[in-house]
C-alpha cells in the first residue's frame, strides 16, 4: 500500500509524493519512481487536494439504498456529471457558500483516482487503471440544482469556487468492498453507509466511463452518496472519513 500527497512548504514549493512515517518523499509525478529531492517532514506543511484532475466526475443514483427509499431506477449506465477545476479544494480548506446558491449539501463520497491514460477498458483490466482511493466533498446548491423545470442544473449546483473537496490523500492497495464512507458535521455523524452498496463499482464505472471519454492520470471520479445528505450553514465543519484512507475536513462560510 502506497500513500500518495501533495503538500506546500512555507516558502511556497508544491511537492507530489509519497508518505512514509512523518516525512514525504516527493516524486516526479503523481505515481512516478522516481525520486524529486530529499524527503520533507510532514510537520508543518500546508495539505493539499492530493491531485488536479483534468476531468472531475460525479455520480448519481449509484447507491441500491437512496435508490430505494427514493422511488429511483437502477440506471443502465453510470449517471454523471463534470466539475470544473476551480471546484476543486482540499483538506482544511474554507469554503464560502455563494448568496444565492440557497441550500447547500454535503455529499461524501468514495473517490477513484485514474493512473494511467485508459480508453474503452475492459472491466477487467480496469484495477490496473485505478491508481487508488480518496476521499469527497460533493457539495451541492440544492435550490439551483432544481430551480428550473425544464433543465436540472447540474453544473452550476455543484461547480461554484470549492465545491469539489478531495483528499487528504490517495491510497493505494485498499479493497473498496470493505470500505464505509462517514461525514461528521461538527462532530455530529450524520451519514455512514458502506461503499459496497454501490451499483456500479469502481471497476465497472472506470470501464463504462471510458467508452464515453479518455481517461487520463489524476482524473478523480466520485462514486455517488448514499443515505444522509444534510444541508450545512456557514460556520459548519465537515469531516469526510474513510478508514485507510483519513478524514477530509472543510470549513463552511
Amino acid at each position: 500500500m502506497t500513500t500518495w500527497a501533495r503538500a506546500k512548504t512555507t516558502d511556497g514549493r508544491v511537492l507530489c509524493g509519497v508518505i512514509e512515517g512523518a516525512m514525504l518523499h516527493p516524486r516526479a509525478g503523481l505515481g512516478s519512481d522516481e525520486a524529486a529531492g530529499d524527503a520533507v517532514a510532514l510537520e508543518g506543511l500546508r495539505m493539499l487536494p492530493p491531485c488536479v484532475p483534468g476531468k472531475f466526475f460525479g455520480l448519481w443514483n449509484n447507491f441500491k439504498a437512496a435508490a430505494e427509499k427514493n422511488g429511483w431506477g437502477t440506471p443502465e449506465h453510470p449517471l454523471y456529471f463534470l466539475k470544473p477545476d476551480t471546484a476543486l479544494s482540499g483538506p482544511g480548506d474554507t469554503v464560502v457558500i455563494p448568496e444565492d446558491a440557497g441550500r447547500v449539501l454535503f455529499e461524501g463520497e468514495l473517490g477513484i483516482v485514474i493512473g494511467k491514460r485508459c480508453k474503452n477498458v475492459p472491466v477487467e483490466d480496469a484495477a490496473d487503471a485505478i491508481l487508488g482511493y480518496t476521499c469527497v466533498n460533493d457539495l451541492t446548491a440544492l435550490n439551483i440544482l432544481t430551480a428550473d423545470e425544464s433543465f436540472p442544473q447540474w453544473t452550476r449546483s455543484k461547480g461554484y469556487d470549492g465545491f469539489g473537496v478531495i483528499g487528504p490523500v490517495i491510497q493505494t492497495g485498499l479493497d473498496w468492498r470493505d470500505l464505509v464512507v462517514k461525514v461528521n458535521v461538527n462532530g455530529r455523524e450524520r451519514q455512514s453507509y458502506e461503499a459496497s452498496d454501490m451499483v456500479f463499482g469502481p471497476e465497472e464505472i472506470v470501464a463504462r466511463l471510458s467508452r464515453d471519454m479518455t481517461l487520463m492520470p489524476g482524473d478523480v471520479i466520485a462514486c455517488g452518496t448514499s443515505l444522509g445528505a444534510r444541508p450545512v450553514k456557514a460556520g459548519d465543519e465537515v469531516v469526510v472519513s474513510i478508514d485507510g484512507i483519513g478524514d477530509l475536513p472543510v470549513t463552511m462560510a
